[in-house]
């Protein structure tokens, strides 16, 4: 693929566990970056008049595990397509009781506690990026008017606990984090936003919670089948919300996202 015969897109969906497709009429791309392969190749479709890239986390048969991810290539790949917007769709854990299976919400904040993965495209000189608020303000804002919009009601806020996986938590890890005050936990939600802030481009998690963490209900525990089982029965409704943000993403950013890298002296060339 030539620079002449590359397509390109301006917001880019990530899609996770049991979402493997979004646009109906796509094509289909298959891109290299200096860090390997992307997960899966890349459709490229039409809504509302934007343009949307799309790519499974998982790849589309989920042949990637959360820590065999190639993080830097998925996110090196949306960028050099012209995106700049990201939404995040994902299946997470409840950290609440109030928070059960079927409720969407939109964190605003993250804890880090993988091990051992790629999570920097910084490996030469003194750069850092800053971090404090690891989503998009206007992708967040974007999305809490999306969800209305079709009658699915938000829960504005919240900080989701990063895990290594692909284990589920103990219950003493759950209670752990509960006792910390986080309302969700993880497996893919770091780098995945750090990366996309390295680039410059803003990042917005669209949260399933498809079950009560471990050690939320004491006669309970996680089991994959439940949560591919109520993500499947909800792929309808996190598929409207993220067509409708698409919808009400600004065409113009102005957030801090974009400015992440000013003033920087990067070792690469942005793509």
């Amino acid at each position: 693929m030539t620079e002449a015969t590359r397509p390109t897109a301006s917001i880019g969906v990530i899609g996770g566990s049991g979402f493997y497709k979004l646009l109906a009429d796509a094509e289909e791309f298959t891109l290299s970056t200096p860090y390997g392969a992307p997960s899966d190749t890349i459709a490229i479709g039409t809504v509302a008049g934007r343009t949307v890239a799309f790519l499974p986390r998982h790849g589309r048969h989920h042949e990637y595990p959360p820590h065999k991810i190639n993080y830097r290539a998925n996110i090196w790949a949306l960028r050099s397509l012209g995106v700049r917007q990201v939404l995040a769709p994902c299946a997470v854990g409840s950290l609440r009781p109030e928070l059960g299976p079927g409720s969407l919400v939109v964190p605003d904040q993250l804890v880090d506690r993988t091990s051992g993965r790629a999570q920097t495209f910084f490996d030469q000189g003194a750069l850092h990026v800053p971090f404090a608020d690891p989503y998009c303000q206007e992708g967040r804002a974007s999305v809490l008017k999306a969800a209305a919009a079709v009658g699915v009601e938000p829960n504005d806020g919240g900080t989701t606990v990063v895990v290594e996986g692909p284990r589920f938590s103990t219950r003493a890890e759950s209670q752990w984090f509960a006792a910390c005050g986080w309302a969700l936990v993880n497996m893919t939600g770091h780098p995945e936003a750090v990366l996309a802030r390295e680039l410059a481009l803003c990042y917005t998690s669209i949260a399933l919670v498809t079950d009560l963490d471990a050690g939320i209900d004491a006669d309970e525990s996680v089991t994959q089948e439940d949560v591919f089982k109520v993500f499947a029965e909800n792929t309808e409704r996190m598929r409207n919300v993220v067509l409708e943000t698409i919808k009400h993403l600004p065409e113009r950013r102005t957030c801090r996202c974009s400015a992440a890298l000013a003033g920087m002296d990067l070792p690469f060339e942005l793509p």
